[in-house]
Parts: structure tokens; C-alpha cells; sequence
């Protein structure tokens, strides 16, 4: 099975390769990649276990080869285990595990201040915080083709005309030294994916929400391929953004966050 690498991957085309192709993007997303690839790393001084987190996530394959995929995974080739262990395996106590389930929410900004207050406020750089998606937060871990594909603005409510979370900001260029920058990369300014992750965020997907989204695409008529439920699913799943990690579910894994010491947050 062909599988992607990791973080790094994410962090140099997140700008490009979900938006490749796609002329309503095209523009943002090239601007967008270069800021994501001149900006400084945005992990704090002393954040030695983060950065060797990141990196070994950074090694760990993603599957995105599926032809097809059944309702419920059984087996670890099914998902990214190599990288949810690596996850589950992290050391240091001040971890946290959010439950995010609405795209429209305030979720990437209240991360953005849990982050901020843990480095700077309570003095632990190896702060770690794991979103795992479902509902529509997990529509934002799908590339701009899937959104334009099968028209996934419908299933937000309309609320995004695009997947605009997974679009680097200018913000992200700034200085990371200034911290207290209000425009800067610790800023609401730079309230997105990639900047997040550029931070150390590990974004898990819901393999459950897949299925249940492509159940959604079928019972609509949105299934231009007419591809069955395994394939659409598969397809889905083969477009999520690099970097993201893909879980058999979002509330059974939950737990299993929760036994490595994970702070539940909803």
C-alpha cells in the first residue's frame, strides 16, 4: 500500500496540494505555501519532547491508498497506528485531548489560547494538544478537491464556501519572538490548520465520520463516479490534508487518550 509521510509534508504544501487545481483557491494557496515555508518554526525554546514528537510523527506513514474501506476498521493497516501510538505514547503530563465536532465553531481559536497559556502563562513548552474531529469538524481535514468534488459547503450549512481553515495566513510570517505581537503568528490573525499544527497540534480524523459523511453524498445523489459506499468512503479518506492522522473513530479513541493521560476537553 503507497503511504505519505507525516508533518513535515504538511507543513511545505498544505498551501498547494489541497488546493492544487482548484481556481477559487489557486491564488491563496500558492501565496499561502510560500508563507508556510519561509515562516520560522513556531515551537517554543525548550520544547525538546514536542520537537521530537514532531519529528517522529514526521516518519510515521499516512495510508492514502484505499480502494476501498469497510463501515468499521478492524485492523491496524486500516488507520494510522504507527502514528496515534507514537501520540499515545507521549511522555510529558501537560497534555490535552479536544472533542471537536462544528467547523463553524471557536474551536481552532480556544486551542490557540490553551497553547498560549500553557507555554507562556504556566511555563510548559511541551504542551501538547490532540483535536480529534468528527461532525463537521472533520470536514475541515478534507482538501479543497473533495469540497469542490462533492460540494461538501452543503453539509456545513453553508456557513464556508471553501475549506478556508486549511489556507496559511500572513500572520504566520511574523516574527515568533514577539510573542505579544496582536497581529502576529500567537494571534486570532493566524486562527488556522496549519498554523496550528506548525505548533505542534496533532489533527486526528474519524473514520466513523467518513463513513457517516459518505453515507450523506449517497443518500443526496452527490456521487458523480457512482462509486459504492466502500470506494466513496476510501476516496474521502485518500483526500485527507498531510499531517492529519486518521483514527478507527473519534469517541473510541477518545478514550484511549484519556488512559495516556490526556485532559479531556469538549
Amino acid at each position: 500500500m503507497t503511504v505519505m509521510a507525516g508533518r513535515r509534508s504538511a507543513l511545505q504544501t498544505l498551501g498547494i496540494g489541497m488546493a492544487a487545481g482548484v481556481a477559487s483557491l489557486a491564488a491563496t494557496a500558492r501565496s499561502g505555501a510560500a508563507l508556510a515555508e519561509e515562516a520560522p518554526p513556531l515551537t517554543p525554546s525548550g520544547a525538546g519532547a514536542l520537537k521530537e514528537l514532531m519529528e517522529r510523527l514526521d516518519k510515521a506513514p499516512r495510508r492514502r491508498s484505499f480502494k476501498t474501506v469497510p463501515m468499521i476498521l478492524t485492523q491496524p493497516d486500516q488507520w494510522d497506528h504507527e502514528a496515534l501510538s507514537e501520540v499515545l505514547a507521549y511522555k510529558p503530563s501537560t497534555k490535552q485531548a479536544w472533542d471537536m465536532t462544528d467547523m463553524a465553531g471557536p474551536w481552532l481559536n480556544l486551542m490557540r489560547n490553551s497553547l498560549n497559556a500553557q507555554i507562556w502563562s504556566f511555563k510548559h513548552p511541551d504542551f501538547l494538544v490532540v483535536a480529534e474531529c468528527h461532525g463537521t469538524a472533520q470536514l475541515a481535514l478534507y482538501d479543497q478537491a473533495m469540497w469542490d468534488k462533492y460540494q461538501l459547503a452543503r453539509l456545513v450549512g453553508g456557513k464556508f464556501k471553501n475549506n478556508t481553515l486549511i489556507v496559511p495566513r500572513a500572520a504566520g510570517s511574523s516574527d515568533p519572538r514577539n510573542y505579544e505581537d496582536p497581529a502576529g503568528a500567537f494571534s486570532p490573525a493566524d486562527n488556522s490548520i496549519p498554523a496550528l499544527m506548525r505548533r505542534g497540534v496533532v489533527f486526528m480524523s474519524c473514520h466513523n465520520a467518513i463513513w457517516e459523511q459518505s453515507t450523506a453524498l449517497l443518500k443526496d445523489g452527490f456521487n458523480p463516479d457512482e462509486l459504492s459506499h466502500e470506494a466513496l468512503a476510501a476516496e474521502l479518506t485518500n483526500h485527507l490534508i498531510p499531517g492529519v492522522v486518521l483514527t478507527p473513530g473519534a469517541v473510541g479513541t477518545l478514550p484511549e487518550l484519556q488512559q495516556a493521560g490526556f485532559h479531556y476537553i469538549t
